[in-house]
């Protein structure tokens, strides 16, 4: 059952739910864009804590900076992967040593950029990357990439540009397209 709390970052307070299940192995899941009405109460992050909860997985979602209640204003993405790796910090303190990722549309920006600094992640995942939309340029590989979803449909995010990309962030990651699903995978819940 998720509960609500606190995550100090610097100046900042972290506002998350977490649901800290008996293994040591955990999940972050990050939200789309602030500026666009991204919050971690959207259908696609509640359905994949949802999705790792019934496994047994602790699950940690968050808003950003700016959002909700948590402090501070939107940090063009660079305050936001503070914002990560402090979320990371407070589940490693809570026992959860073995830290996965999964990042929506803006979340897996992000979470992209972030795991560049940082090599205690085991898996990660992308759903819907915004490559279309936002610049991931800088990012040459991505360390433990597992799995990256996406529509096919999706405009911000599609098949295509995402399959070009595969080989230069991780060559053996798994690319799932759901049929007929845009970026907000509306009406497409029933295939995830």
């Amino acid at each position: 059952m998720e509960k609500r709390i606190s995550i100090p970052n610097k100046q900042e307070t972290i506002e998350a739910y977490v649901d800290l299940q008996h293994q040591t192995h955990g999940i972050i899941i990050m939200h789309p864009h602030s500026l666009m009405g991204g919050n971690m109460d959207n259908p696609v992050v509640q359905k994949a804590q949802q999705i790792f909860a019934r496994k047994g997985i602790t699950t940690l979602r968050f808003n950003f900076r700016g959002v909700g209640n948590s402090t501070g204003c939107f940090g063009e993405g660079i305050g936001e992967q503070d914002d990560l790796i402090a979320v990371m910090d407070y589940l490693n303190s809570q026992g959860r040593n073995r830290l996965d990722l999964a990042g929506y549309s803006f979340g897996s920006w992000v979470m992209a950029h972030a795991v560049q600094k940082i090599n205690d992640t085991h898996g990660i995942i992308m759903i819907s990357p915004p490559v279309a939309f936002m610049d991931f340029s800088s990012i040459q590989k991505i360390p433990g990439l597992k799995h990256v979803i996406t529509g096919s449909q999706d405009e911000f995010a599609p098949p295509n540009l995402i399959q070009s990309q595969l080989p230069h962030w991780q060559p053996d990651a798994q690319l799932h397209i759901i049929d007929g699903a845009d970026h907000f995978f509306f009406r497409a819940f029933t295939n995830t």
